[in-house]
């Protein structure tokens, strides 16, 4: 099993959710973030003062799947997200040891 981190852009998180659930994956993990790459934040003017935006808003999507439905997962997230401009985001693959469905305490596979 691996867990899925996926950084994108805000206006493409519902591209992703509904390029997911066509291929059926059935749950996912979204938290508001804030962070810089090769981005590195940006001038922005407000109220005619000039100031630097260090940490960019961002989406962070977790999605737990079986390890033979990863490459599968990273493509559908890396086409729906991709918007060929630097910012697009990272994914990143963590192998689980685990998983456990707390109401009814399957384990493994079962639980996702």
């Amino acid at each position: 099993m691996k867990m899925i981190v996926a950084v994108i852009k805000h206006f493409k998180l519902d591209d992703v959710r509904k390029a997911l659930t066509e291929i059926g994956i059935q749950g996912m993990t979204v938290i508001e973030v804030k962070g810089f790459g090769r981005q590195k934040g940006h001038m922005e003017v407000y109220r005619g003062i000039e100031y630097e935006v260090q940490f960019l808003p961002k989406v962070k999507l977790e999605v737990a799947v079986e390890s033979e439905r990863v490459e599968e997962v990273v493509r559908v997230i890396t086409d729906a997200a991709k918007t060929g401009e630097i910012g697009d985001g990272k994914i990143f693959i963590h192998s689980l040891q685990d998983v456990i469905r707390i109401r009814t305490g399957e384990r493994g596979e079962e639980a996702l």
